[in-house]
Parts: C-alpha cells; sequence; structure tokens
C-alpha cells in the first residue's frame, strides 16, 4: 500500500469515527425489532434496508454534531481525546459539512424512500440530540443523559412508523423501555469515568453525587424499565414469549443493579463496566424477543 492510500484510508477512517459507528449499532439493534413487530411479521426487505440507511446517516450525522460541539471536552477526557475533531486531524469546518451533509441526507433518504413520517421523526432527533443534548442539557445538569437520552429512542419510533405510517402506544411503550434504559448503562460508565467528566466540568451524576446515590438510582430505573417491558405483552398483544423472556431478562438485570447498589452500600470494590456491558446484551436480546414474538402466535 501507497503512502497515498494510507492517508486516505486514514481519512476515510477518522470521518467513520465521527459519526461514532458503534453507537449506530446500537441503535440499529432496536429499529429492526421494532419493524417486525409493527409489521406482525417480516416486514419489506426493501423498506428495512430503506429504514436502516436513513436511520444511520441521521445518527451518523448528529454524532458528527455532537463531535463538533464537544471537541474541547473530549480533548481533555482521556476516553475521548482521539476523536478527530479533539485531535485537529479532521477541522470544524470540514466536520460540520460532513455533519450536515449526512442529516439532510438522512431526511432526504427517509422522506423520498420511506415517508414523511419517519423523516420528520429522523430530523427531530438529530435537533434533539444536538441543540438538546450536546448544547443545552450535557454541560448544566447531571440529568443530561435522562432527557438527552430521548434522542437514542427514537429510533423505535422511526422504525414503527416505517412501516404503518403513524405511530400507536405499543412503539411509546417501546420508546419508554429505551428512556429507562439508558441512565442504568450509561451511568455505569461514567461511574467508571468519574474523573474524566470532573476534569472536563461535565456534571454527570457521578460527578455530582456520591456513588450510593448514583447506585440508587440506577436501581431505580432498572426497576422501571423491568416493569415498563412488560407493559408491551398487553398493549401490543404479544404471546406468552415475550413476557417470560423479559421476566428473565430483566430479573437478570436487576441483580447486577442490586450488585452495584450492594457493593456501593459496603465500599466494596464495585465493577460498574460489568453492568454498563451486561446492558447492551440485556436490550439486545430483549429486542431480539421482540422480533421473535410475532412468529409464535
Amino acid at each position: 500500500m501507497t503512502q497515498v492510500q494510507t492517508r486516505k484510508g486514514s481519512r476515510a477512517a477518522a470521518y467513520l469515527s465521527l459519526t461514532k459507528p458503534r453507537v449506530i449499532e446500537l441503535l440499529l439493534a432496536t429499529t429492526v425489532p421494532t419493524m417486525f413487530l409493527a409489521a406482525h411479521g417480516v416486514p419489506s426487505l426493501r423498506l428495512v434496508i430503506a429504514t436502516l440507511v436513513g436511520g444511520s446517516l441521521a445518527a451518523g450525522g448528529a454524532n458528527a454534531f455532537n463531535c463538533v460541539i464537544d471537541r474541547d471536552i473530549d480533548a481533555i477526557m482521556h476516553r475521548t481525546q482521539s476523536r478527530p475533531t479533539a485531535t485537529g486531524e479532521i477541522t470544524v469546518r470540514q466536520a460540520l459539512v460532513w455533519a450536515m451533509t449526512l442529516s439532510l441526507s438522512a431526511v432526504l433518504w427517509l422522506a423520498v424512500t420511506v415517508n414523511l413520517a419517519a423523516a420528520a421523526l429522523a430530523a427531530f432527533a438529530i435537533g434533539f440530540y444536538v441543540v438538546g443534548y450536546s448544547i443545552l442539557l450535557k454541560r448544566r445538569t447531571s440529568q443530561n443523559i435522562v432527557w438527552g437520552g430521548i434522542a437514542g429512542c427514537m429510533p423505535v419510533l422511526i422504525g414503527w412508523s416505517a412501516v404503518t405510517g403513524g405511530l400507536s402506544w405499543a412503539p411509546l411503550v417501546l420508546f419508554l423501555m429505551v428512556f429507562f434504559w439508558t441512565p442504568p448503562h450509561y451511568w455505569p460508565l461514567s461511574l467508571s469515568y468519574r474523573d474524566d467528566y470532573a476534569s472536563a466540568g461535565i456534571p454527570m451524576l457521578p460527578v455530582v453525587k456520591d456513588r450510593q446515590s448514583v447506585a440508587a438510582s440506577i436501581v431505580r430505573y432498572s426497576w422501571a424499565m423491568v416493569v415498563v417491558s412488560l407493559v408491551l405483552w398487553p398493549v401490543a398483544g404479544t404471546s406468552a414469549f415475550y413476557p417470560i423472556a423479559a421476566s428473565v431478562l430483566g430479573a437478570l438485570f436487576l441483580r447486577e443493579a442490586h450488585r452495584l447498589q450492594k457493593a456501593a452500600r459496603t465500599e466494596a470494590a464495585a465493577q460498574p463496566l460489568r453492568l454498563f456491558h451486561w446492558s447492551i446484551t440485556y436490550l439486545a436480546l430483549l429486542f431480539a424477543a421482540v422480533a421473535i414474538d410475532p412468529f409464535l402466535h
């Protein structure tokens, strides 16, 4: 490989990293199962692909805007200091053009290939994440991830509207499932990187509250998440498979959350990243159950 090719490959990788691909994967993991539930089976493959492309572009654009806004604090935090906007590898102007291109392409793509409802929801998700979370909430309140997490809940609404053209109670329950999942997913990560957030002046909950208070909040949101996940059973009219799967997965989640709380109370060595990693598995398996259930009626 020539030096020019290497530089081009590195440049492409830098632009890709601005979109935070791993975050996009997690968002899309909730979109497809929602579409299966909305279609009561297998939705059109063309529709699924079109929705995933649009959702990826929307999430990538929003994340790129976030990298521009947070470039100063990203440069301070060890976890994020290698991001291209923090290192200067990608200039602010270049990143903004990239973010706007992805965002506009997402809305136009969804409007043309899916429907206007999905496009409008994607536009709202981008705007809320960029303005609501990144600009207004993140640096001002310890509840930033709670309300900012609304943007991460939007893929289920986009997926449902892509299939049905509108919304109903079932996607709203799915929305709340992800809403209550977000804090017990993110706060354990914040606990592990508390010093990073403190040095950057970001008032994440673990920065402004002690470990016991954070653990108690994680437990409360975990219980709310599990209860809401079971509400989908009567609202969506699922088979018995879904509530059984949700109950088992919820019990495992609650066990980990209470384990973290016990460690906080006894001042034992806690492993918050254990809950963080399990939360990702939990969400993937829970939505896998959502996707499987329509085939069991």
